[in-house]
């Protein structure tokens, strides 16, 4: 009974690629950065499979070991973009050359703004590249006296909607998402409309809650969620996966709330009994700590992380295949708060998987998706490499 377990730590990169000069990111180095303005960082568990023996420059420094108990390497992405949608597709198969569109400069158009006004039946607020936390201190005060929904970008391929959960309850923002949604497609369709609710006042100031939710285009090929879907197993998405892929190729799903609670249902997941995949994402490091730039929140999370991941290698069964990566990075140690365009780690364990494979740098993530396919007999033919071969006993 094989499965193919993904834990994908949101932003975790450990490098920028060849052109991250392009996307504004040289330097960016997401782990080793962190390692660097807090030297006591400490991650013994994803080093002893082989973390800091992957190739690059001062990855060393995270913590080289003799015999790593997993293969490691990293991947290049080789899509255009450093966002979520395009690093999680790129995973699962799917290549994304031309670029989602991005509004950073400007703002959204006329026609797009004019559109989505007469959907919702009223005026919006924003329409300008900022951080989330910020943009609502800053317009909240006005969207409560207006109601008026805030809109914002960032350098992602993002339409975000805030609004206070006492003016605009969760559920008619989602719906106002929905009408976002229907609207931002053909040249205009960015990877995600986002609902953002916060709750406060203006004297205290405003907080976003866990309400969340993102309104994803449909992936625009087959992907290894599709595939093994089709095959009758089971695909089981937890934390945002089941958003990253417009609800496609699952069969269970898992929305969760923070790290802590994904984790707990990813080892709940792995204790049950099924074939096929099972897919996480960790949005903590990027969401909370990557885009403020939280250096020593970032820090802990991976460490609690670590801390969790004897307890997820210790239920594995003898057919599953862990696989750890990231879909972008997000260096809270640069001035920017956005994404930044990095190589992802990729350790891989499994009690049929040999250790101490170095797996080199990979061209595309989609190497990790062929990989899967091949494992699991799925028949992906992607443009990318399966390392299947080099890992198994």
């Amino acid at each position: 009974m094989k499965r193919a377990i993904i834990i994908v730590l949101d932003s975790v990169g450990i490098g920028a690629l060849p052109d991250a000069a392009d996307f504004g990111d040289a330097g960016s180095n997401t782990l080793v950065n962190i390692k660097k303005v807090r030297p006591e960082t400490s991650l013994p568990n994803l080093c002893a499979l082989g973390l800091g023996n992957i190739q690059g420059e001062e990855i060393e420094l995270l913590g080289k070991v003799d015999a790593p108990k997993g293969a490691f390497g990293k991947m290049g992405e080789e899509s255009i973009g450093k966002d979520t949608t395009t690093g999680h597709w790129e995973i699962a198969g799917i290549i994304t050359k031309n670029p989602f569109p991005t509004y950073t400069e400007t703002g959204f158009p006329a026609e797009v703004i004019e559109a989505f006004e007469e959907a919702i039946g009223t005026k919006c607020i924003g329409n300008y590249a900022a951080s989330g936390t910020v943009i609502i201190q800053d317009l909240g005060p006005e969207h409560v006296k207006t109601g008026y929904p805030i809109v914002y970008t960032s350098a992602d391929s993002v339409f975000q909607i805030a609004a206070h959960e006492e003016i605009i309850p969760v559920e008619k923002l989602y719906e106002i998402c929905e009408k976002a949604r229907k609207i931002l497609t053909g040249k205009h369709g960015v990877a995600r409309v986002i609902a953002r609710p916060f709750v406060g006042n203006a004297e205290e100031g405003f907080t976003r809650t866990k309400n969340r939710k993102d309104f994803s285009l449909e992936p625009t090929g087959v992907t290894i969620l599709d595939l093994a879907k089709e095959k009758g197993m089971e695909v089981v998405a937890v934390g945002k996966i089941e958003d990253i892929f417009e609800h496609r190729g699952m069969t269970k799903a898992d929305h969760t709330t923070n790290n802590a609670d994904g984790i707990e249902k990813t080892i709940q997941f792995m204790k049950e009994d099924f074939e096929g995949i099972l897919f996480t994402n960790l949005v903590d490091t990027d969401m909370i700590y990557g885009h403020r730039n939280d250096v020593e929140g970032y820090a802990s999370a991976l460490e609690y992380f670590d801390g969790k991941l004897p307890e997820i290698i210790s239920l594995m069964k003898e057919e599953d295949i862990l696989f750890i990566t990231a879909d972008h990075g997000c260096d809270p140690t640069t001035e920017s708060t956005d994404h930044s365009r990095e190589y992802v780690p990729v350790l891989v364990y499994g009690k049929n998987i040999r250790e101490g494979v170095d797996l080199g740098v990979r061209k595309t993530f989609a190497d990790l998706g062929q990989t899967i396919s091949d494992y699991l007999d799925l028949g992906a033919n992607f443009e990318a490499e399966s390392f299947l071969t080099d890992i198994l006993k």
